[in-house]
């Protein structure tokens, strides 16, 4: 009888394989356009779904933060297909940026709070729940604790369902009741129609408009 062939570790063991392994680092110049085109693909459903356009910001902005001071851009990168593939990004800052910032320094201040700002969390929409989301928290929260940070602060909209359930298993707090508001006009013309004067125009402006020439009217040429 012949012998069996053994099966392939390839074909055989593939649902065996260790999975790939994610790894961290800071951002590099080269890395800023694989970056950005990983930012707008995890937002693309988000920003579809918020009043507020969340993600990411414009492009000009985003290569402005890569030299500002004081702000850490971290890549998470695996290896598939015997590629680097960005499957996360986290961006964080040590102090308020940007003028169009909404949050006010005195209130961390007077609470005694040294917050770490944490401007950008993204995880790769084809490999949610696989840790990396949790692998990017703790890396924030470690550059927090290794600071003397005493807060992570960040911003997410009130109907982002999965995200809100994230943090709030991993013990985030509301700390603002800001919210948008909105209230239904009825659709109108857009200037309002004639309105009466409450009450006849003086007479000596009546007798002056009378007497003033009419502005729609020319004098005959005296040639």
């Amino acid at each position: 009888m012949a012998n069996e062939q053994p099966p392939s570790s390839e074909a055989g063991n593939s649902a065996t394989r260790t999975p790939p392994e994610v790894r961290v680092r800071r951002i590099h110049r080269r890395d800023l356009n694989r970056a950005w085109e990983f930012l707008k693909l995890c937002f693309r459903d988000v920003n579809r779904e918020t009043v507020e356009y969340q993600r990411p910001r414009l492009k000009k902005r985003f290569l402005e933060v890569y030299e500002e001071e004081g702000i850490e851009q971290l890549l998470f990168e695996t290896k598939i297909a015997n590629k680097d593939v960005i499957v996360g990004y986290a961006e964080c800052a040590f102090e308020i940026v940007g003028s169009d910032n909404w949050m006010n320094q005195r209130y961390f201040s007077s609470r005694d709070m040294r917050p770490l700002y944490v401007e950008e969390l993204a995880v790769h929409p084809e490999l949610q729940g696989q840790g990396i989301g949790a692998f990017l928290l703790e890396q924030i929260e470690h550059l927090a604790r290794v600071r003397g940070c005493t807060h992570l602060v960040l911003e997410v909209a009130e109907n982002n369902e999965n995200a809100l359930k994230f943090y709030r298993t991993r013990n985030f707090y509301r700390l603002d009741a800001a919210i948008f508001l909105a209230k239904k006009i009825s659709s109108e013309a857009e200037l309002l129609p004639p309105r009466r004067l409450k009450k006849q125009p003086p007479k000596e402006m009546v007798k002056a408009i009378k007497a003033a020439p009419s502005p729609t009217r020319r004098r005959k040429s005296l040639g």
